[in-house]
């Protein structure tokens, strides 16, 4: 059974990640954010848990922290009503876990010797999981140092609408558009900001072009 889910973790994890990004364009906001997104949230752990599963050491090592999360923090791990008391403490946890799975994702994508369908949904899964790990870098900042970043979408008290105002601006860093309606305002915010693009487009240039290349090989020689 494991082995199955296995060969398709990339789509499991995709599809996931897609869900929560967008989820809410398909379901009622009540529906989506109090019972669809915990439930989003908690597949997507066991989706990248499968995707390093073969680390024995590194995937029970995630297992016992997302238990004892559970344990400590309850149904705020994964709900969207944040307790700002232990807010930090669970964006470092996410961000520890993704940049494993990021690296895990990627270091599959490059190591695959034929590009199939299977290597294109990891190749495009990692990617997403850049826009992730950028929303945790940035809510953190902005958790440290209130108005780290400014603009008329975060502009309330509620931390849901902040955090997704964040996360809109975290995927605009990534993808390098800059509409402007955020902007960060302290040299630590900059950096980070500055840092995300940088990765993105490195990640557009190394990872996308290598998996290209290996494409375009492959079907030369199938030819």
């Amino acid at each position: 059974m494991i082995d199955k889910l296995y060969k398709l973790r990339f789509e499991i994890f995709l599809i996931t990640q897609l869900a929560i990004l967008f989820g809410s364009l398909l379901f009622p906001p009540e529906l989506y954010d109090h019972i669809l997104l915990p439930l989003f949230y908690l597949i997507s752990i066991a989706a990248g848990i499968l995707m390093i599963s073969k680390n024995r050491r590194l995937t029970w090592f995630f297992v016992a922290l997302f238990a004892i999360s559970a344990f400590v923090f309850g149904f705020e791990m994964i709900s969207r009503r944040q307790n700002m008391d232990n807010l930090l403490i669970r964006l470092s946890l996410y961000f520890v876990f993704y940049i494993t799975v990021a690296w895990n994702i990627i270091k599959q994508v490059w190591q695959a010797k034929r590009v199939t369908k299977n290597v294109i949904m990891g190749l495009m899964s990692g990617y997403i999981s850049l826009g992730f790990l950028a929303f945790f870098l940035f809510m953190s900042i902005e958790l440290v140092n209130p108005g780290a970043f400014s603009g008329i979408l975060l502009e309330t008290d509620d931390i849901a609408l902040k955090s997704d105002g964040i996360l809109y601006y975290a995927y605009i860093t990534l993808l390098t558009i800059g509409y402007g309606e955020i902007v960060p305002t302290i040299p630590i915010a900059q950096k980070a900001a500055m840092l995300v693009g940088l990765v993105g487009q490195f990640y557009l240039v190394i990872i996308t072009a290598v998996v290209v290349e290996k494409y375009i090989k492959h079907s030369s020689s199938k030819n």
